[in-house]
């Protein structure tokens, strides 16, 4: 199984980071920001990545040029599943990744109590599964899926 990580830099890439269990079986690839954080964890530890264009707040620019970078990476590494944490550079990635016929799986940010991220309400329609860390927001949209943490009560 192929699996592109995909995620902003920062508190999105160590939530990934954190399945590392998971994704480390299969072949994989990373979509994030380059910084010095995920610049010495992908050296340190070899891994693939490609750099997305940043910002991505309000930036229609690097929107377009985002989405012509998932456009290519897409077609050239044909993931089985798009795994990402958020945020607006995964949007693009979603979209045209279930498109071109890509599983794709949106794990929300914990802090997402009530209201789902902007990310994921764009992306909505293009998730193959939604997973939510509150009761409050599995009731509001019942297509996600509940993940607690082993801490969790």
């Amino acid at each position: 199984m192929k699996i592109l990580l995909v995620c902003s830099a920062g508190g999105h890439f160590k939530a990934l980071q954190q399945l590392r269990p998971f994704w480390s079986q299969h072949d994989h690839r990373w979509v994030t920001f380059e910084n010095p954080t995920t610049t010495a964890f992908c050296q340190e530890t070899g891994e693939s990545v490609i750099w997305a264009h940043s910002p991505t707040n309000r930036n229609l620019p690097n929107l377009i040029r985002n989405l012509a970078l998932a456009r290519r990476v897409l077609r050239q590494y044909q993931p089985d599943v798009i795994l990402t944490t958020g945020a607006g550079v995964a949007v693009p990635f979603l979209i045209l990744g279930k498109l071109f016929g890509s599983q794709t799986i949106f794990i929300e940010s914990v802090t997402r109590v009530t209201s789902l991220s902007l990310s994921a309400k764009l992306a909505l329609p293009f998730i193959s599964v939604l997973y939510v860390h509150w009761q409050q927001l599995l009731s509001k949209y019942p297509q996600s899926q509940l993940i607690m943490s082993p801490e969790s009560p």
